[in-house]
């Protein structure tokens, strides 16, 4: 469990970032023509008997990412038309990678869908195109959400966000392996995971720990250094890639793992789907991953645990990072009574367990998370239930974000890479998007 020092920590740094959020949740200018636009679900009424037909964007994820995340969402349409025969859901999938893409370019077209999910928001919200969250929940279907999480989800002062199919990263490592090099168990320090590595590399292992910064992802495994030394992306006054403790953290990388080789051949090109396909073929030794790789881990009949993260000093876990896709209801087909139902079904107590352990996610409601906790045949995905509450989060809040994060995962690799420079790097993305007061100050 954490000290009190950490949860003290924890609170700081999510009272900044709530004031960053707010501070830096510039309003667009769409308003106006929001209200002009026509949704796919926008009609009020169908040939079917006078039903409401709510379109509804899904995203598909197939076998990706190490385990399959399964399509559940004609079982959860099934049940809730069953109790609302007045609407009629309209699904349509498409696959995780070109989610937001899609999405955009409804938006941009006119044809928003009444409920979306994908991985960005802001712009969105920014734009006044989605409902908040006080209007399509009531107060304890919305106060059901764990905290950080929904948290995540603000714009300004409101929610529009709504969290799912959400994921606290943890440190898996091969029990086997650690085994033969001798190793007792995870590291609880940077030192002890150098160590750790360097014990790896002397019996073979050619990623004794990978470090996903290739374009997957690059962005969550640098929150997880960063924020395991003390640092993050963000601060009061903006983006703050540039300051010491970052700047210290990608120095050790460069020079402690990249450099050694203890991190394989070529971290700034390493994704996320490489690393867990090569961590199932017993090349890696440890590295960050998610609840998915749990079943293709047993699959593969891997001698595996998991850990948290450590701090950069060890003797307390880092702060988790949460990540999640996000649900949206738009304004566009003026149906906030019927998308309030619907996603207020598909996070009720029955529902969320479906979008939660079933999938290898985690469910994002207090009661459904307190179910799968008290749930033995869930048993493995409990501590990454426990981290939930504590996670911290990319600045998704932000319209500028999805720039950001272009820029990290072209950048970050470099960074670390022989030669790199972190400094010159991190202060770059700086100035990426800057800072740009409300008040013009």
């Amino acid at each position: 469990m954490p000290s009190r020092g950490h949860g003290e920590r924890s609170e700081a740094r999510a009272v900044r970032r709530r004031h960053f959020l707010r501070t830096t949740g510039l309003a667009g200018a769409g308003a106006a023509g929001a209200l002009a636009l026509t949704g796919c679900g926008s009609g009020d009424g169908s040939a079917d008997g006078g039903k409401v037909t709510l379109g509804l964007l899904v995203a598909s994820y197939d076998k990706s990412v190490g385990a399959s995340i399964g399509d559940q969402w004609d079982d959860v349409v099934r049940a809730f038309e069953k109790k609302h025969p007045d609407i009629h859901v309209e699904v349509e999938r498409v696959p995780f990678l070109k989610i937001d893409a899609v999405l955009a370019r409804r938006v941009k077209d006119g044809r928003a869908p009444d409920v979306a999910q994908g991985h960005l928001f802001a712009p969105y919200a920014e734009d006044h195109l989605l409902y908040p969250a006080e209007r399509l929940f009531d107060v304890p279907t919305q106060a059901n959400f764990i905290r950080s999480f929904a948290d995540a989800g603000r714009v300004d002062s409101g929610q529009y966000g709504i969290p799912i199919l959400a994921s606290t990263p943890r440190l898996f490592y091969n029990t086997g392996l650690f085994e033969r090099a001798g190793l007792a168990g995870p590291p609880r320090s940077w030192a002890e995971l150098r160590a750790a590595a360097q014990a790896l590399k002397a019996i073979g292992i050619p990623t004794p720990y990978a470090l996903q910064f290739g374009p997957e992802a690059a962005e969550d495994e640098l929150l997880a250094w960063l924020l395991s030394g003390g640092g993050g992306y963000a601060d009061l006054g903006g983006y703050d890639f540039g300051s010491a403790e970052n700047k210290a953290t990608l120095t050790w990388l460069r020079d402690e793992l990249v450099g050694p080789g203890l991190a394989g051949a070529a971290p700034g090109e390493l994704t996320r789907t490489q690393a867990y396909a090569q961590f199932l073929r017993g090349r890696v030794g440890m590295l960050i991953a998610h609840p998915v790789l749990l079943g293709a881990a047993d699959k593969a009949r891997l001698p595996y645990a998991h850990a948290p993260f450590p701090l950069k000093e060890g003797n307390e876990a880092a702060p988790p990072v949460g990540l999640n896709d996000w649900m949206m209801a738009f304004r566009s087909g003026g149906h906030v009574e019927e998308a309030g139902k619907f996603l207020t079904f598909l996070f009720g107590t029955g529902s969320a367990k479906t979008y939660g352990g079933a999938q290898a996610t985690l469910p994002v409601t207090v009661t459904a998370s307190d179910e799968l906790r008290a749930d033995r045949s869930q048993r493995k995905l409990w501590k990454f239930v426990d981290q939930m509450p504590d996670a911290e989060f990319h600045p998704v809040g932000l319209r500028s974000w999805p720039k950001v994060r272009s820029a990290v995962r072209e950048r970050i690799g470099g960074a670390v890479a022989p030669g790199g420079n972190p400094a010159q790097v991190l202060e770059a993305l700086d100035q990426v998007s800057p800072y740009i007061s409300p008040a013009g100050d």
